[in-house]
């Protein structure tokens, strides 16, 4: 009868927790558009697609659109080099992706470094373990993924674009989308950048590509942004490696995770992940509370960038993909979907996508036809769901939920996580599939993270009968698997939302 009890508790548990994000989410009031225009006049210019923003999706997108034939305009508010802290580091699966759209020349001259995996630095335990990226069975050679300086990867993937012949670009900021009486978006009104005046340009098919604080979002999505955290960023230089061609996590005791990785060949980045309010004595914070969580061979350099540098921050957002279509215009990339950028996979969703994307839109000879747009454009939502968003989304959420956790039951969990971890065989072998974007599996992902739980209760349990405490054992027991789907089910509501709610 007890274990009927808690499962009876844990299954009513996780119905309310799924409960209260609906609820939460279907009563959000739905904002009025506030950049989408009519338009009665003549168009300055006519091409068959835009894209705003040149960014690494948009840049991607209008190269390989260009190569399939398609007229595509490139807008974006400022072409010089940008300067950003995160989207530095691409998984072998999204290294797999930018291979398969033939844009792999945009690396050379960034100075970029191979990666070969992660370690992870627990300090509860003063123990580390290493997260290699498996051997590819098909060429025997292990697979890799890529760091780099952002604004070099973003400027060679700019240089595709401007390479082709069917790509112009448009130096300037888009300020409204222009729809016609049908409510069909059919082009982009922009404020050249050099100049006051506005001008406009026609376009079968749009697509919004601004980023992580796109202006358009609102109009085309249903969520809304959530922020858990923010990363503080610094490099140090010429520092060694614990271990060659990886990146690491150091799992502190205090704050969120922190990330280090070489993103060229005298540069490494450190990522502060710090929970909620960003500090207002930062550099203090940086040197008296996360230096001494660091391994010895990065707290000197550590502690030398901090007083030399200008700390810099990023809101890390979530985002789950809801969007709304709307005649003429797709909305892709950070400004669609976002998750917590831990594991690194932002850049390899957006590569990925445009794969599949590639396909679906390659069977359209016209792409002004709207009804078969948005069934082509509901098919790719499908494919990116089964292919790994569904996975990669989730999994970010779920490591940093896990990994930032520092009290009661739930610090177990990542206690018990690290040294699951230490297992090998299965244990390693299928979480490093899922975080290299290599074998994104649902049935994997939520199969490890509720062994990891177990495991964490296996570990309860024995510290329960060491110390004569069996009550507390079961309590714990629960809490630790209350807190698993606590986390798990509202991520999989999210995801899964979109089969019994409108859009």
């Amino acid at each position: 009868m007890l274990y009927l009890s808690l499962i009876a508790a844990i299954l009513s548990s996780a119905l309310i927790s799924i409960a209260v994000y609906l609820r939460s989410t279907r009563w959000q009031a739905k904002k009025a558009p506030n950049h989408i225009i009519s338009f009665d006049g003549s168009f300055s210019e006519t091409t068959e697609v835009v894209i705003v923003g040149a960014g690494i999706l948009g840049s991607s997108l209008a190269a390989v659109l260009a190569r399939d034939g398609r007229k595509v305009c490139l807008i974006e508010r400022d072409m010089s080099e940008p300067d950003r802290i995160v989207g530095e580091l691409l998984q072998p699966g999204g290294f797999h992706a930018l291979k398969k759209l033939g844009l792999e020349g945009s690396l050379e001259g960034t100075d970029c470094h191979t990666v070969f995996g992660y370690v992870v630095h627990d300090c509860n335990s003063n123990t580390s373990v290493a997260l290699s990226y498996p051997v590819n069975i098909a060429t025997g050679e292990i697979e890799t993924g890529k760091s780099f300086h952002h604004g070099r990867f973003v400027s060679g993937l700019r240089k595709q674009a401007i390479e082709e012949p069917n790509v112009s670009i448009i130096e300037g900021t888009a300020q409204y989308l222009i729809e016609d009486d049908s409510n069909a978006i059919v082009g982009v009104q922009y404020k050249e950048k050099d100049g006051e005046k506005i001008k406009t340009i026609k376009a079968d098919l749009t697509f919004i590509a601004d980023g992580c604080f796109s202006k358009f979002r609102k109009d085309l999505v249903s969520s809304s942004v959530t922020v858990a955290s923010n990363f503080v960023g610094v490099i140090m230089h010429n520092v060694p490696q614990y271990k060659k061609g990886h990146a690491e996590i150091v799992l502190s005791n205090v704050g969120g995770p922190i990330l280090i990785y070489q993103i060229s060949s005298t540069c490494t980045r450190v990522l502060v992940d710090v929970p909620s309010k960003v500090p207002s004595d930062l550099k203090e914070y940086m040197i008296s509370i996360i230096a001494p969580q660091l391994p010895d061979h990065i707290r000197g350099p550590f502690l030398k960038s901090v007083k030399e540098q200008r700390l810099r921050t990023m809101p890390n957002s979530f985002l789950p993909p809801k969007a709304i279509y709307k005649p003429g215009v797709l909305i892709l990339g950070d400004a669609f979907n976002m998750r917590h950028p831990l594991t690194g996979a932002g850049m390899s969703v957006a590569l990925n996508d445009i794969v599949l994307l590639r396909q679906v839109l390659q069977d359209m000879p016209s792409l002004n036809e709207h009804y078969i747009l948005q069934r082509v454009y509901e098919r790719f939502l499908w494919k990116r769901k089964n292919s790994h968003s569904f996975v990669i989304n989730i999994l970010a959420q779920a490591l940093y939920a896990v990994f930032s956790s520092h009290e009661g039951c739930m610090n177990e969990m990542r206690q018990a996580c690290f040294e699951y971890f230490k297992l090998g065989g299965m244990a390693l072998s299928g979480p490093v599939g899922l975080l290299s974007v290599l074998h994104p599996s649902p049935v994997v992902l939520v199969g490890h993270f509720f062994a990891v739980a177990f495991y964490a209760i296996y570990r309860e349990a024995k510290k329960g009968l060491a110390s004569l405490r069996p009550d507390k054992a079961v309590f714990n027991s629960f809490m630790i698997f209350y807190g698993a789907c606590k986390i798990m089910f509202p991520l999989l509501a999210s995801e899964l939302e979109f089969l019994w709610r409108k859009r």
